[in-house]
């Protein structure tokens, strides 16, 4: 008896559970019927498309930090030796072809030097260093091989960084030809997809246009560190690289039959 009453209600749990998982399976269908039904019932389907373009060009623009820096035991003579060997750089600059508007100063600083293995709390001050850079922006990137030169072999002994980049200018034609062509992409794709589907593009609905960055992908052979003046040391060489500049746009077109 107890077997039967067990039995039951075994029977009656099994059948719950499949009549839930029925009811579960048919709310998830009629989900799927419900979204056909509304694309079914739109004027038009629309796709979703993803146009590209990218280009690699060099560029044309030229970002360079040129310091000079020195130490003494008195901060005046500290400061007096680097005036004068900055000075002397930049002289030597502008007689290579550097424009007085292509220059500007970068940093300044002034660094007491302590000794902390005579006072291990304070350290003992031993002296100052002063650290001057300029900082030439340029469009002349054939030239910057030589200002270098000229700029260690005059009192320059720190090359802080080495910046290549597209003008503006430059810049904004390659996006407005990139952007032609991510757009012309995405026709292409929307075309392709519409006609393997039965389907034609009739319109668009939505257009939107992703930001252009460029990405540097070069490198410069230089190193950002103090440098030693060597009489026969060969020119500096100097590698532009090229830049990586995409577009993309997003376009929901409209399709028909």
């Amino acid at each position: 008896m107890i077997k039967q009453i067990s039995l039951r209600i075994s029977i009656i749990a099994v059948t719950a559970t499949f009549t839930l998982c029925l009811l579960i399976h048919s709310y998830n269908i009629y989900e799927h019927n419900l979204y056909a039904q509304l694309s079914a019932n739109d004027m038009n389907k629309t796709l979703f498309v993803t146009g590209s373009a990218t280009t690699q060009i060099k560029p044309d623009k030229v970002t360079v930090s040129l310091g000079v820096e020195t130490s003494n035991t008195k901060a005046k003579a500290a400061l007096a030796s680097d005036s004068e060997l900055m000075n002397k750089m930049i002289n030597a600059l502008k007689t290579a072809g550097v424009k007085e508007n292509e220059t500007s100063t970068s940093s300044f600083s002034i660094t007491p030097n302590r000794d902390y293995s005579i006072d291990k709390n304070q350290g003992k001050l031993i002296g100052f260093t002063v650290t001057n850079s300029i900082q030439i922006d340029s469009s002349n990137i054939e030239a910057i091989s030589g200002w270098i030169d000229t700029a260690v072999s005059s009192g320059a002994n720190n090359v802080n960084s080495i910046y290549f980049s597209l003008s503006e200018k430059k810049l904004d034609e390659i996006k407005n030809q990139l952007l032609k062509e991510a757009i012309e992409n995405a026709k292409e794709k929307a075309d392709i997809t519409a006609s393997t589907l039965g389907l034609k593009i009739v319109g668009i609905k939505t257009v939107n246009i992703e930001q252009v960055t460029p990405f540097f992908t070069g490198s410069v052979p230089y190193p950002a560190e103090s440098l030693k003046n060597e009489a026969f040391a060969p020119s500096t060489p100097i590698l532009t690289g090229e830049q990586q500049v995409s577009s993309n746009v997003n376009i929901v077109f409209l399709m028909e039959k």
